[in-house]
């Protein structure tokens, strides 16, 4: 091992060391103290390594949650010196920290409005700091683009602590947002207010400010290091799909991601015999198969010269399919006072005047749903029909959530 590389060793298991002291009770004074002496600097890649290194060690994801906004106070005054370079205004990196900026505004308006509060006029305070909460839920957008571009990234080159830490951080400020744009209905009283603003307002634009440090002091540079100029640019292309918060994207990004997609070719292709290369990622033939057969609705496809060509095979049809209707006109498969009304939605479809039709019976005691899709290429060219039926009758008597933390084990 070289001097230089041994060099940097040690330097990661003194900070390594420093962390665990840290969750053992060491107070934030000494470890900067400590920090100081024994460190000096840490870049943004030796940090996501570090917290990398304890979660493949046993530490728990919750307990590097509980203290990253430690970590990243340990290292501010390093990293702050080491990030402070521009980038150009078509990189996703400049993007996020565009909206950062507008992020900051928002919070320093809502920062204001609390210093300035007017208690006699309560109404008035509640309606506005209502309308800037719901404002600042743009902040999920921004965290939403970050998780499903930045972490995934991340992961491929070995880095999963982003997704495993912040993703819970983002959350936590999710929940934040949530419970103070609901408190904000119950407040009718001074007392009820400076309570409100302790308990919900205030630790929520700490926890926004706090976000918006490790992005742009941890996150940000870390990606910055590991991901290629072709990740970079396949998450521009992907960018318009989540979407972004808070501004409008330069006219510039624009014209480079059209130039983008130009390059990206949207036929599937057979690999290796059994698989198929699609745009959005490559499945063999059988679990194409058994991903429609498994799925909770029954679909038959139509192709444009109105010929059955396939119907999914699950155990739980609604209708009965026989393997004799492939290759038969659709409508030889429906009853003859139904087929003007199947010709004429054909034709609708194929003339581009409308793309579906919904439908809901009531068969055997159940709700059914039936919804005719026009299947269209990207140059809008029309391939076929797809029908797909569905049992509604649970679904329709839902109510509230449920979300995936409610699972019980």
């Amino acid at each position: 091992m070289s001097e230089s590389l041994k060099k940097k060793e040690n330097k990661k298991e003194v900070i390594k060391d420093i962390i665990l002291k840290l969750h053992q009770g060491l107070s934030i004074g000494e470890a900067k103290k400590k920090f100081e002496e024994e460190a000096g600097t840490i870049t943004s890649s030796e940090i996501a390594e570090i917290e990398q290194s304890l979660i493949n060690e046993g530490m728990p994801v919750d307990e590097i949650k509980k203290f990253c906004n430690v970590h990243a106070l340990l290292f501010e005054s390093s990293l702050s010196q080491l990030v402070a370079k521009e980038e150009s205004s078509t990189h996703p990196i400049y993007l996020f920290k565009l909206e950062n900026r507008e992020i900051e505004k928002l919070t320093d308006s809502i920062k204001e409005l609390l210093i300035n509060k007017d208690i006699q006029a309560l109404e008035v305070f509640r309606q506005e700091l209502k309308k800037m909460l719901l404002e600042l839920k743009g902040v999920e957008l921004h965290y939403t683009r970050k998780e499903q571009l930045l972490f995934p990234f991340l992961e491929k080159y070995g880095f999963m602590g982003p997704s495993k830490v912040m993703w819970g951080k983002d959350n936590e400020i999710r929940n934040l947002l949530k419970n103070a744009i609901l408190k904000i209905e119950e407040l009718s009283t001074k007392q009820q207010l400076e309570s409100y603003i302790k308990e919900c307002v205030n630790p929520l634009i700490e926890e926004v400010a706090g976000m918006i440090f490790k992005e742009e002091n941890i996150l940000f540079p870390t990606s910055q290091e590991k991901l290629s100029s072709n990740d970079w640019i396949d998450i521009l292309k992907e960018s318009d799909e989540v979407g972004y918060a808070f501004i409008e994207k330069p006219k510039e990004t624009s014209r480079m991601i059209s130039e983008l997609r130009k390059t990206v070719v949207m036929e599937p292709e057979i690999k290796n015999g059994n698989e198929i290369n699609f745009p959005t990622g490559i499945l063999k033939l059988k679990e194409l198969m058994w991903i429609f057969n498994s799925l909770p609705v029954d679909i038959t496809f139509v192709d444009k010269d109105d010929t059955v060509k396939y119907f999914s095979d699950n155990k739980d049809r609604v209708f009965i399919r026989t393997r004799s209707i492939i290759g038969r006109k659709v409508q030889n498969c429906h009853p003859p006072q139904s087929v003007e009304i199947v010709d004429r939605i054909l034709a609708e479809f194929k003339n581009g005047k409308r793309d579906q039709a919904d439908f809901w019976i009531n068969f055997k005691n159940r709700l059914i749903f039936i919804k005719f899709l026009a299947v269209r290429d990207e140059g809008v060219n029309y391939l076929g029909t797809i029908e797909i039926t569905m049992d509604i009758t649970d679904i329709k008597s839902l109510k509230g959530e449920k979300r995936l933390i409610d699972e019980e084990s």
